[in-house]
């Protein structure tokens, strides 16, 4: 369920790969529809999934622009998230009750890996809860606080340079 860290191309990414109990239809709603992604994406996302189209992602800790790079239901999503690229890929199970969910988060920087990976990480696991119909298991400032240890450990210092997101340096958070 951890993230790994990859450079390709010279550029770091982030991979993370979820067996998901849903179909793939079903996830691709967690992925695009506005009250599924508020239960497990860190910001609101304004804007239509139709390639080139663009996208404003907002909270309370700020706002910033992205655009959609590729759509083709209910396979494959990908956008630009501030100066990163994320792409989702749903593969579906052979009975097609279930579906392998593969996130790749293309970093800007390589010293924010553990920090976003320990992020995707709790995203993922409030994605699953929220499919299975569950409130999420955990605070996800308290939740990150638990798995970023293990991802600066896995990714090393170079990799772990930039600190905690702001939600979570907001709730406390010491280094």
């Amino acid at each position: 369920m951890n993230g790994k860290l990859e450079q390709i191309a010279g550029t770091w990414r982030l991979r993370f790969v979820r067996e998901l109990a849903h179909a793939p239809e079903q996830v691709w709603r967690a992925l695009t529809e506005p009250q599924q992604l508020r239960a497990w994406f860190p910001q609101e996302i304004e804007g239509e999934w139709e390639v080139g189209a663009p996208l404003r992602f907002r909270s309370k800790y700020g706002e910033f622009d992205g655009e959609v790079l590729a759509c083709e239901p209910p396979a494959l999503l990908e956008f630009s998230w501030g100066p990163d690229r994320l792409r989702f890929e749903l593969a579906p199970a052979r009975d097609g009750e279930a579906c392998t969910l593969t996130l790749l988060d293309t970093l800007e920087e390589l010293g924010k890996a553990a920090r976003d990976g320990a992020g995707w990480h709790v995203c993922l696991d409030a994605l699953e809860d929220s499919l299975a119909g569950r409130a999420p298991a955990a605070d996800s400032s308290a939740r990150w606080k638990q798995v970023h240890p293990g991802y600066v450990e896995d990714f090393g210092p170079e990799a772990s340079a930039i600190g905690p997101p702001e939600a979570v340096a907001a709730d406390g958070y010491e280094s």
